[in-house]
C-alpha cells in the first residue's frame, strides 16, 4: 500500500495545500490533521505552538507517513527545524515555497506579506525573501481577524469584506505588485482580498509551489506513489467540531473525496 503524505495545520487552512496535492499528485494518499480545537496559532506563545506541533507530528507518525508537511505558516516559522530534528522523514513547510513564488511573480521587487501575528513577528518571510533577493522592498502586516472567520466557515459575508478591508488598509497605496498570503487560511478569502487590494496586485498562494517541492522531494527519494486502479484512500481528522470541519473540507475539496475519508474528531494527540 502506498504510504501517505501527512499534512498538518492549526485548523482548516492546510486544506488549501491538500487541494493542490490532489490536483498535482492525484495518486498520493493524504492524512490530514487540523487542530481546530486550538486554532488559531498566530496569537499563541511560540513555545506553545512548538509543543502543539510536536504533539501532532508524533500522532501522525502512528500512520507511518512518508513525509510531513507543516501546512501552517506559524508552525513553519517556529517549529520546522524542531520537527526535522525529531523525525527521520522529510519535513517541509510553506514559507520558503511562498517566498520563491513571490519573487518569480514580482516585477518591481515590492512585495507585501500578510500573516498571523506569530508569523509576522517571527520575520520568517522577510528572511526567506531576502535570502534569495536582498534588495527586495518588503512590507508585512498581521491580520488577526481573518483566521477565526475562516474557521467559522464565513468566507463571503459582509463582515468578512469589512474585516479584510480593515486588515489590509495599511498596505493600500504602498505600490506592492504582489501580496503573499502568508497563512494557508487566506486563500479561502482570496475574493475579498483581491477586491480590497485591486487587480494590479497578484495574490501569492504558497500551496502550488509547496506541492511542486513535495513532488520533487518524493521523486528524489523514489517515494512517489505507484499508479493504482482505484482512488487513493485519504484520512481527515480534527481536534475540534467535526461537523464544521467536514462542512468546510467538503465545500473546499468538493467531490474529490468520498465520505469515508472523514475519520472524525481526535480528542487528544498526546
Amino acid at each position: 500500500m502506498n504510504q501517505a503524505i501527512a499534512v498538518m495545520d492549526s485548523g482548516v487552512g492546510g486544506l488549501t495545500v491538500v487541494k493542490e496535492i490532489l490536483g498535482q499528485l492525484p495518486q498520493e494518499p493524504v492524512i490530514y490533521f487540523g487542530d481546530t480545537a486550538r486554532a488559531p496559532y498566530g496569537s499563541r506563545d511560540p513555545e506553545e505552538v512548538v509543543r502543539f506541533t510536536c504533539e501532532i507530528a508524533d500522532y501522525l507518525l502512528r500512520y507511518q507517513p512518508k513525509m510531513i508537511v507543516l501546512a501552517c505558516n506559524t508552525a513553519t516559522a517556529v517549529a520546522l527545524e524542531v520537527i526535522r530534528s525529531r523525525v527521520s522523514l522529510p519535513v517541509i513547510g510553506v514559507i520558503k515555497p511562498g517566498a520563491r513564488a513571490a519573487i518569480k511573480a514580482s516585477s518591481n521587487g515590492r512585495i507585501g506579506v500578510i500573516g498571523t501575528e506569530g508569523t509576522v513577528r517571527s520575520g520568517a518571510y522577510d528572511e526567506a525573501l531576502r535570502e534569495i533577493s536582498p534588495q527586495l522592498d518588503i512590507v508585512s502586516q498581521a491580520c488577526p481577524e481573518l483566521v477565526p472567520l475562516v474557521e467559522a466557515g464565513d468566507f463571503r459575508s459582509s463582515r468578512v469584506y469589512d474585516a479584510v478591508r480593515r486588515s489590509l488598509a495599511p498596505l493600500k497605496g504602498r505600490d506592492r505588485d504582489c501580496l503573499i498570503l502568508g497563512c494557508t487560511h487566506y486563500p479561502f478569502l482570496a475574493g475579498p482580498i483581491a477586491e480590497a487590494m485591486g487587480h494590479d496586485v497578484q495574490l501569492i498562494n504558497s500551496a502550488e509551489e509547496t506541492v511542486r517541492e513535495i513532488g520533487a522531494i518524493l521523486s528524489y527519494h523514489e517515494k512517489l506513489a505507484r499508479p493504482a486502479d482505484s482512488r487513493p484512500k485519504h484520512r481527515f481528522l480534527c481536534s475540534g467540531d467535526p461537523v464544521m470541519f467536514h462542512r468546510i473540507a467538503q465545500a473546499w475539496l468538493g467531490d474529490q473525496l468520498d465520505e469515508n475519508a472523514f475519520v472524525g474528531q481526535v480528542h487528544s494527540t498526546c
